[in-house]
């Protein structure tokens, strides 16, 4: 079964990083577009940083500068370096990728990670 893992979350003061990772696993043939996306407590999941295939990064405005996503196609697993976090980043992560599997051919489908959480200390 297809399905991206996310790891790296945890509790970490203000001002510090973190590194989290996404690997997708599965009869995987490509993966497009890979993104992240966090969901703060009380509130709507919201977009923060996409890579295509080729390396074309995107970041919410929020967290340009602060955030690099990054990308190992030969390992199907991207990266989110986050530093000089702050408590409003606290949220739980989900990694989503585009995928085309061996198990539905024929198109890409988004298939969403179970979410890592991570807290941001003042």
């Amino acid at each position: 079964q297809v399905q991206p893992v996310e790891s790296g979350g945890g509790l970490v003061q203000a001002g510090g990083s973190l590194r989290l990772s996404c690997s997708a696993a599965g009869s995987i043939f490509s993966i497009n577009g890979m993104s992240w996306y966090r969901q703060p407590p009380g509130k709507q999941r919201e977009l923060v940083a996409t890579i295509t295939r080729g390396g074309v990064t995107n970041y919410a405005d929020s967290v340009k500068g602060r955030f690099t996503i990054s990308r190992d196609n030969a390992k199907n697993t991207n990266y989110l370096q986050m530093n000089s976090l702050k408590p409003e980043d606290t949220a739980v992560y989900y990694c989503n990728a585009d995928i085309y599997s061996w198990e539905i051919p024929g198109k890409f489908i988004g298939y969403w990670g179970q979410g890592t959480q991570v807290t941001v200390s003042s």
